[in-house]
């Protein structure tokens, strides 16, 4: 591990957090200490996280209904206290509570908390609903218009850890739910990361016949999109992906986030967890 300390050494790293990583106490710890190791070996770890399980659970209980178009939820105002709600108030604060708890201070950033990290702006993605042919409208999902970088406090190597909800403000203090993949993709590039790591349920990228693709550029990452090969659920952060390593981000790696600390592994070793994504062969 420790060329690879030497070689990250003061580099930001950007780590989405989601997936099941997120359902098991257990798997929670394990990146909690994956994180405040990167910090104490002199690593800069930013965490964005979403809250798309939590959030279907609680807007099942609220009686309401989940609707989801090319992977982004249809997000209506009831919806959107909803969202704000789990994603602030529960999942940002125990994250921080939890890597606090390893022996890092750790801080929120999101809608409500140190605000106006994240500047948004509606969606302008047209989606035409193929039933009544007319565009969906997603409501309070927003886009990234801009990252505030001074919020991250990122001056010193033993600043605290700055913990991102996918929730931006507009210019008029309105709020909007942000797919979490775009968020850390636009915080990498803001921030010109070195790495951006993103949690998924899946070992990584897999091919025609469900194997792991270990290492991909952005072209043959295309021509997999082209081809339909990457899922409904992957391709966000496939996006994200995309445009992280046109912006500036140095490798992007999507990693199983099921397996713990495959964080650490994917960072500090050379074997690789998950499929790592650059803009040619030689990075």
């Amino acid at each position: 591990g420790l060329p690879y300390i030497l070689q990250f050494r003061g580099k930001i790293i950007v780590v989405k957090y989601g997936g099941n990583a997120m359902q098991s106490k257990e798997l929670q710890e394990a990146f909690c200490r994956d994180i405040v190791m990167m910090k104490s070996v002199g690593l800069n770890p930013i965490i964005v996280h979403g809250g798309g399980p939590q959030i279907s659970k609680a807007i099942e209980q609220a009686g309401l209904q989940s609707s989801f178009v090319q992977g982004l939820r249809i997000t209506d105002r009831q919806t959107m206290d909803i969202v704000e709600r789990v994603v602030i108030d529960e999942i940002n604060h125990d994250l921080v509570q939890m890597i606090s708890d390893q022996g890092w201070p750790a801080f929120g950033l999101g809608a409500g908390l140190k605000g106006g990290l994240i500047r948004a702006r509606k969606l302008s993605l047209t989606v035409v609903d193929p039933e009544s042919l007319m565009p969906v409208d997603f409501g309070f999902v927003g886009e990234v218009e801009n990252v505030v970088t001074e919020k991250l406090g990122l001056d010193s190597v033993d600043s605290e850890i700055p913990v991102i909800a996918p929730i931006g403000i507009d210019g008029s203090g309105q709020s909007y739910n942000i797919n979490a993949d775009t968020v850390a993709g636009a915080v990498a590039e803001a921030v010109q990361a070195e790495k951006l790591v993103i949690l998924t349920n899946m070992p990584g990228i897999l091919d025609q016949q469900g194997q792991l693709i270990s290492y991909l550029t952005t072209d043959e990452l295309d021509s997999l999109a082209r081809n339909q090969i990457i899922s409904d659920g992957m391709l966000p952060k496939v996006r994200c992906a995309q445009h992280a390593l046109e912006g500036g981000v140095h490798t992007v790696q999507i990693i199983d986030g099921r397996i713990p600390h495959s964080a650490l592994l994917e960072i500090f070793t050379d074997k690789g967890v998950g499929t790592l994504i650059a803009n040619s062969h030689s990075d």
